[in-house]
């Protein structure tokens, strides 16, 4: 049988090479998904964790002063992660609290991004965040003074840096060593520390984890525990396991379909069952063990060159490259090439010599579900599809991500068993809608339903997971941007609390570049239980609180302006401003009754005198009500109204303007134009770009990670339909002969296979839509409703329009090659081919 072995391989060596070709592929996903969610993984870890993206240990639950004492027993291998609140003063800017925190002495754990000057190196020096630099005006060189009273300090500094983590985030860095100059300050709290090396003895409480699994965990809490990353791994890891199945499964299928009589030939001078599975098996796993290894090689490339590729045509890549190769996923790439060859091999086989010779030297039938193999079939499929529905039910309902992995893989099985009865179904109802044309192209395509339901599976994954991913990406970011518009709703506000705004701002601000749209919002300076209010962020300040409405905020808000509709008689007002601290409150808390009264003509004297310093009452005294307390966020210290109840105090004039900034602005300068603006206007600029900028950056990398792995799917599908395509158009030389001595000729050979291509892809690009719709929207009531409050579903219609005439083109493309191959043979030479 060794000489049966080598004279198979060198036989039907262009059929191994199609064979070769599928493990590659597959082995090549595998691989390659691996790098691209290690390059994910790697560029949140250096952007939303970055703190850790130097260390080999994250140490967490320290407390501060074992903070300060572990740090102190390790030196620069130690990196301790937290801040102090204080007061921050620049020149006449002066801010009431501001996170500070330390800059690492060694430069691996060092995490900050240098956009001017240097970073600090002794005392009496310190850099800012870009963003506050940008509030503040602070520059590279300036003094500024840290702290109050005996503990204030002054500051050079001496750098300007970017911090795009959320984790570890502050407003001013310092050396450790000047930061604990603040270590009886009740503000102080150190937790965390980044750790080169061995971590040594911990204090009691504290744990080491790896900086990977302390991300994954941190962002996780800000999903409500849903850990998006690890799902997308899990997920991923789930369909390439599956493409790699389909994939070679469906190669070695035809494979060995076509070398039917081979093995019957082989039976007949005397080879037994056992001799030819071994002669079958040893062919397999040598094409097993050479694909696999040109797999892991050739994905290994893919997912480092797709990396290098988005890095190179982003200006900010949301990928970074893997500073070594995943070894896990090289490994389970390359074994399941060995075990997928080795399945796909043994069931094919097996089900050939079970068959007596002379049957084997008849032409194969099709399913037929009046056979028994017909019925077993069906029946499984059946059962396969009843419990991969089961199964996405209960994910559903339990938000598990291992049963919809599972559940979604048993019903796309039930699917492809159920594929000799479908498939054929759909393509006799496409090609109806070809006319008398089509119809031989539709009977050659149906006449084997088996062979054209393992033609279409590979494009039928392909256009599922195209579908849900896109479904997927579309409600993720519909639903990312509905939850940040709920909690940041408003881009910009620039925001004038002692009088009105003059009455070119409006045009001023609409001039500024990156503004999209802005509008401008009236207000009314009240008093508040006679004489207690709130402005400018400052709840409790012995000041006015300003009252603001407009019926335009849905121009502009990133909710539809649902923040700014409420009830009359009620005010709203910002979370962040209205603090915990019942010194702090209006009223006693959130639902009970205030009483505001009109600041009694400031509003006419300020427009009149603006240098007066006098506010004279109207006549009959100011208007006063009472007003029930709410809270929301996102906006700024204003109260917000009704536009009745504000009318009812007084007589509103611009107050605000609220801006709604251009898709794809810088955020940094945008708020450095509009902060200059707002300095000559008498104006203070509320922020909330800050926070869209951060939110934006993670779905980057997840989009593009996703983008990544939905490219390379999308590729395997093209190659599997091609591969399938070719054997089937090899496995049909007989039939192409017998309609060319028929009379076909071979343009119409062409146009025919090109045609049952077309049937094959539009079929296959029904199915896979509906598939991928529901996988789509299973994996949005698992996740999504968990993981967002503001949870929106979103089919992308456009999107998927384009999805069947790009199945089309891939299905014309695939057939090229066969078609121009099967047309060259000639009749006669086609009959005598086995």
């Amino acid at each position: 049988m060794r000489t049966v072995f080598l004279a198979s391989l060198r036989r039907h060596l262009r059929r191994y090479v199609a064979a070769a070709t599928a493990v590659v592929v597959a082995v090549a996903f595998v691989v390659a998904v691996g790098v691209l969610t290690t390059g994910a993984q790697s560029r949140i870890t250096a952007g939303a964790g970055s703190p850790f993206a130097g260390a080999d240990h994250v140490v967490r639950g320290l407390g501060t002063q074992n903070a300060i004492t572990y740090a102190a027993q390790h030196g620069d291998e130690v990196a301790v992660l937290g801040s102090a609140t204080l007061p921050l003063r620049a020149g006449d800017v002066q801010a009431p609290g501001k996170f500070v925190g330390s800059i690492a002495d060694t430069p691996r754990l060092r995490w900050q991004t240098l956009d001017s000057g240097r970073f600090p190196e002794r005392a009496g020096e310190a850099v800012v965040d870009v963003w506050t630099a940008q509030d503040m005006e602070i520059a590279v060189g300036d003094l500024v003074t840290l702290g109050a009273g005996s503990a204030a300090v002054d500051l050079r500094v001496v750098g300007i840096v970017a911090a795009s983590a959320n984790l570890g985030q502050a407003a001013v860095y310092i050396t450790f060593e000047q930061l604990l100059h603040w270590r009886d300050d009740d503000s102080l709290l150190l937790d965390q520390a980044a750790v080169v090396g061995d971590t040594g003895p911990l204090p009691d409480g504290a744990t080491a984890v790896t900086p990977e699994q302390h991300v994954a965990e941190s962002m996780a809490l800000h999903t409500n525990n849903v850990n998006t990353l690890s799902l997308m791994l899990l997920l991923f890891a789930g369909v390439a396991i599956l493409v790699s199945v389909l994939v070679i499964t469906n190669t070695f299928a035809i494979l060995f379909a076509q070398r039917v009589r081979d093995f019957a030939l082989l039976r007949c001078v005397g080879a037994t069952r056992r001799q030819v599975l071994g002669s079958v098996r040893r062919e397999a796993a040598a094409v097993g063990v050479l694909a696999s290894l040109g797999g892991v090689l050739v994905g290994t490339g893919l997912g480092y060159g797709l990396v290098a590729v988005v890095d190179a045509v982003t200006r900010n890549s949301p990928l970074a490259a893997p500073p070594q190769p995943p070894g896990w996923w090289l490994m389970g790439g390359f074994a399941v090439g060995l075990v997928v060859t080795a399945v796909a091999s043994w069931l094919p086989t097996r089900r050939v010599v079970r068959v007596s010779p002379l049957a084997a030297l008849r032409p194969d039938g099709a399913v037929d579900v009046r056979t028994g193999a017909g019925r077993t079939r069906v029946t499984l499929g059946a059962l396969l599809v009843a419990g991969g529905g089961a199964l996405l039910a209960v994910t559903v309902a339990r938000d598990s991500a291992v049963s919809m992995v599972t559940g979604g893989g048993t019903l796309f099985a039930g699917v492809l068993l159920l594929g000799p009865l479908l498939v054929p179904r759909l393509v006799r109802s496409v090609g109806a809608l070809l006319g008398p044309g089509g119809r031989l192209a539709t009977e050659n395509a149906v006449r084997n339903p088996r062979r054209t339901a393992t033609t279409t599976a590979s494009l039928l994954v392909g256009v599922t997971l195209t579908t849900a991913v896109l479904t997927g990406l579309a409600s993720t970011r519909a639903s990312v941007e509905a939850n940040h518009g709920t909690a940041h709703p408003l881009d910009v506000a620039l925001t004038s609390w002692d009088r009105p705004l003059d009455a070119d701002v409006l045009e001023r601000v609409r001039g500024v570049a990156g503004v999209e749209r802005p509008v401008g919002v009236e207000g009314v300076l009240v008093d508040v239980g006679g004489g207690g209010g709130a402005g400018a962020g400052d709840v409790g300040a012995e000041r006015p609180l300003l009252l603001l409405s407009t019926p335009d905020a849905d121009q502009v808000a990133r909710d539809g302006g649902a923040f700014a509709r409420v009830e009359p008689g009620t005010v709203a007002l910002d979370a962040d401003v209205y603090g915990d601290d019942p010194a702090d409150r209006l009223g006693d808390g959130t639902g009970d009754l205030v009483t505001v009264s009109a600041v009694g003509g400031r509003e006419a004297d300020a427009a009149a005198e603006p240098d007066s310093a006098t506010d004279t009452p109207e006549a009959g005294g100011p208007a006063q009500t009472e007003l029930r307390v709410t809270t929301s966020t996102g906006w700024g210290g204003a109260g917000v109204v009704a536009p009745e109840t504000l009318t009812a105090l007084g007589s509103p004039r611009v107050h605000a303007v609220w801006v709604r900034a251009a898709a794809d602005v810088d955020p940094v300068a945008l708020l450095g134009d509009l902060d200059t603006l707002a300095d000559d206007v008498g104006a203070d600029v509320d922020n909330g770009l800050r926070a869209e900028a951060a939110d934006g950056q993670l779905l980057a990398t997840i989009t593009a990670a996703t983008l990544g792995l939905l490219g390379i799917s999308v590729v395997i599908a093209l190659i599997g339909i091609a591969s399938t395509l070719g054997l089937s158009v090899l496995e049909r030389a007989r039939e192409h002969a017998v309609l060319r001595a028929l009379g076909l000729t071979r343009r119409q050979l062409r146009r025919m296979l090109a045609a049952e291509a077309v049937l094959l892809a539009v079929s296959a690009a029904v199915l896979g839509t509906a598939l991928g719709v529901g996988f789509a929207w299973v994996g949005y009531e698992t996740f999504l409703t968990t993981a967002l409050d503001a949870a929106t579903w979103r089919i992308p219609w456009l999107a998927l329009a384009a999805v069947v005439p790009v199945a089309v083109l891939a299905g014309l493309l695939a057939a090229v090659v066969p078609a121009r191959r099967a047309a060259r043979v000639t009749p006669t030479a086609a009959l005598a081919l086995d």
